[in-house]
């Protein structure tokens, strides 16, 4: 499977339309059309994943640069880079162990406390 990267078509487009302007060049396996959370409206770009190298690359020479309305359209082929491992979040920024860094210390002229009791249920 070849990803490829397409910007810059109108903002009213559906998958389908998009997908019949890309299939003539090769087969299409899967549309992904990038939309905003809150509105759901397109950002304007999509990903399409084709089922062989040489349909993309034919895609990316026909397509790059055409015009679709008065929007320029943008075809490339993504490279498939692995995203990196997220490490988790801490608003501290630093590398903290799960096991506290700190121990009780007693005090030679205090005597020790009594604990309470716990309650028997």
């Amino acid at each position: 499977m070849i990803k490829l990267f397409v910007g810059g078509f109108p903002m009213d487009i559906t998958e389908l339309e998009l997908v019949m302007i890309i299939s003539p060049h090769g087969d299409v396996s899967t549309i992904k059309i990038v939309r905003d959370k809150k509105t759901g409206n397109c950002k304007g770009y999509a990903f399409i994943e084709m089922v062989d190298k040489d349909g993309a690359e034919r895609a990316v020479e026909a397509l790059d640069g055409t015009f679709i309305g008065d929007r320029m359209l943008s075809v490339k082929m993504t490279d498939d880079k692995q995203a990196p491992a997220k490490k988790p979040f801490s608003k501290f920024g630093g590398n903290f162990s799960s096991k506290p860094s700190y121990h009780r210390v007693e005090r030679k002229d205090e005597e020790a406390r009594k604990k309470r009791p716990r309650k028997q249920f």
